[in-house]
């Protein structure tokens, strides 16, 4: 059960990252802006955008190794599950019965050419 939330946690986590470094703002990116491509970082200014991304980043960057080594621990100290083929019984059961045990009203079903 903890295994499977911290899982989902962590897709989350990963989608999360993705999303925070591809909003990020690029180094190059004001040469470019520079020389007439357009306005960078208007909306924040130059550090405020930058510092609330990179923050949220770090934070987000860190749970994400947070509960990759918390993953970690889990899957490696579970407990010793059998394996299905160390339950299957391998050993064939035979049942023999002796011939002279056979009863009577089956007697006649066996050919006569066959020695007792």
């Amino acid at each position: 059960m903890l295994y499977g939330i911290l899982l989902v946690i962590q897709v989350i986590l990963a989608i999360g990252l993705i999303a925070l470094i591809l909003l990020q703002h690029g180094k190059g990116a004001d040469a470019g802006a520079a020389f007439g491509s357009g306005a960078s970082a208007t909306v924040f200014g130059a550090r405020g955008s930058a510092n609330a991304l990179s923050r949220a980043t770090a934070f987000t960057a860190t749970a994400f190794f947070v509960n990759s080594l918390a993953l970690a621990y889990l899957v490696a100290n579970r407990p010793e599950a059998p394996s299905v083929i160390d339950l299957i019984d391998t050993a064939p059961r035979v049942i023999e019965q002796p011939v002279d045990q056979v009863p009577a009203d089956r007697v006649r079903d066996i050919p006569a050419d066959v020695p007792n």
